[in-house]
């Protein structure tokens, strides 16, 4: 899951940022809504985490455009204030979610993990697929009924290819939705992230090459 967090609060940006990247979330972070706006033109993300107070476009106005969009992200609205007739306004603009400040961080990613869960066909909180069990919340992975120990990353990248459920991922894709706006574009980190994860998973291979297309996951694979 990739997350654009749009809070004019640099220190309250930082530390959503910090505690999404322990959780496995990619998070980049802008300011001001002008940014925010630019940032989803350029970058495909999940879900956008969007202060509602925003100097240059309110982030009223950025929420309004979200919405609009076929396509487009889905929008958590913080803000300060917790009256219900601010919260009916933020979700008649279009937010997907709301959540009032101050906040536990371990709340906001779990409303982030159901919100991404929402973003395609119902799927259940834990995948299981090819002999391998994902379980989001818990950052836990299981093959054959054994913990897998993964980075991070690894995490990430293998709930991509889980969520897809046999479907292609390009690295491209993988690259644009487990690495943040700084990466080299032409980094093989992906490849290499692979390669761990099959080293990890143990046999037999639970992930496949698609030559000159990308990686899936193999549904048929022996548990």
């Amino acid at each position: 899951m990739r997350v654009l967090v749009v809070e004019d609060q640099v220190f309250l940006a930082e530390a959503v940022q910090t505690a999404l990247r322990r959780e496995a979330i990619t998070a980049d972070v802008v300011h001001d809504g002008d940014a925010a706006l630019a940032a989803v033109d350029v970058h495909a993300y999940d879900v956008v985490v969007l202060d509602r107070d925003l100097p240059g476009t309110h982030g009223d106005e950025v929420c309004r455009v979200l919405a609009a969009q076929d396509d487009g992200p889905r929008v958590l609205m913080l803000t300060a204030a917790w009256r219900l007739e601010e919260k009916v306004s933020g979700f008649e603009l279009g937010a997907d979610d709301y959540l009032a400040k101050p906040f536990e961080l371990a709340e906001l990613v779990v409303r982030l993990r159901a919100l991404n869960r929402r973003g395609g066909p119902a799927q259940p909180p834990a995948l299981d697929l090819g002999g391998v069990v994902l379980d989001p919340f818990r950052r836990e992975v299981y093959r054959d009924g054994r913990l897998v120990r993964l980075s991070r990353k690894e995490f990430a990248v293998l709930e991509l290819l889980m969520r897809a459920r046999g479907g292609v991922i390009s690295a491209e894709t993988l690259l644009e939705k487990a690495w943040d706006e700084h990466t080299d574009p032409f980094t093989n980190a992906p490849r290499v992230t692979i390669s761990t994860l099959r080293r990890k998973l143990g046999t037999p291979a639970v992930i496949a090459t698609v030559p000159g297309v990308g990686y899936r996951i193999e549904t048929g694979a022996a548990s």
